[in-house]
């Protein structure tokens, strides 16, 4: 499979040639933002973007159905590339949406290629064979993974073992149900970014913060896990409210939040090793 290269100030773009689903006009299958920075971190955010290729319709959806959570993480690609500028950190960012597939599940999983999400029926998404869903794994998933692989490597060629960090955001109610914590942070086994993270976070007046909450860590983190726990790597994600991000003042008071705390953390002398846990 080619690929095509393109490079603006800080963003390489790379689309694998598949006819079949992306055309001339669609957008790369993922950015790869600050590229050239080398600090010992590599931020990943999965869901950044709600972008569909022309040739398969909006999967049935209307144009509002592309503004909502189900579609994306709203807000976490604006934080992602600020936590990248205020670190000087490269980031990776998934280029599709999130109802195409899921860069963060298994592929196979039922959730990968949702049907329904949040009680929204995706007509595009049903009755596909396994050649279309195995289209769509290696259209958007791999070529995804596969940036993220070789940026860490990079990163490890030139310096001590990365670390890698994951920005999610949710929406603030889900099934009926509201969800009052302002940023969750979510972790496995590795609790070297996680625990310090959460102190940090608890020392701030007024803030609501959950541990494994909305979702966990343990059950929900195919990204971090493949990409860092498996290696040994220090990693954790968070989840961000998306009703305090949705703005350019709520991006940046959450990026640099962020930064203030990751910066402390990744100084630290005994982070950047190999620990299995």
């Amino acid at each position: 499979m080619g690929y095509v290269q393109s490079m603006t100030d800080n963003v390489v773009q790379l689309n694998p040639q598949h006819p079949s689903l992306i055309g001339a006009g669609d957008p790369p299958v993922y950015e790869f933002y600050n590229s050239g920075a080398t600090a010992p971190l590599l931020l990943v955010c999965d869901h950044a973007s709600p972008a569909v290729p022309a040739g398969l319709g909006k999967l049935g959806l209307g144009d509002d159905a592309f503004e909502r959570h189900i579609a994306y993480d709203i807000g976490a690609a604006a934080v992602t590339r600020r936590l990248a500028d205020l670190l000087a950190a490269p980031a990776m960012l998934a280029g599709y949406s999130r109802l195409l597939i899921d860069c963060n599940r298994q592929p196979g999983d039922p959730m990968s290629i949702p049907m329904v999400s949040d009680r929204t029926p995706i007509p595009g998404n049903r009755d596909l064979g396994e050649e279309e869903q195995e289209s769509r794994v290696e259209t958007f998933f791999w070529p995804y993974h596969h940036a993220i692989t070789n940026a860490i490597a990079h990163l490890w060629r030139i310096g001590p073992a990365p670390a890698v960090f994951s920005v999610h955001s949710f929406t603030p109610s889900l099934g009926g149900r509201d969800r009052y914590w302002h940023i969750g942070v979510l972790w496995n086994r590795d609790p070297r970014m996680a625990v310090p993270l959460m102190e940090r976070l608890y020392a701030e007046d007024d803030l609501h913060v959950g541990e494994n909450q909305p979702y966990s860590g343990k059950e929900i983190a195919y990204t971090i896990d493949l990409h860092a726990g498996a290696a040994g790597l220090p990693n954790c994600a968070v989840e961000i409210r998306q009703d305090l991000v949705e703005d350019e003042l709520g991006v940046e008071r959450w990026a640099c939040l962020l930064a203030g705390a990751l910066g402390e953390i990744l100084a630290q002398d005994n982070l950047h090793r190999i620990e299995h846990f």
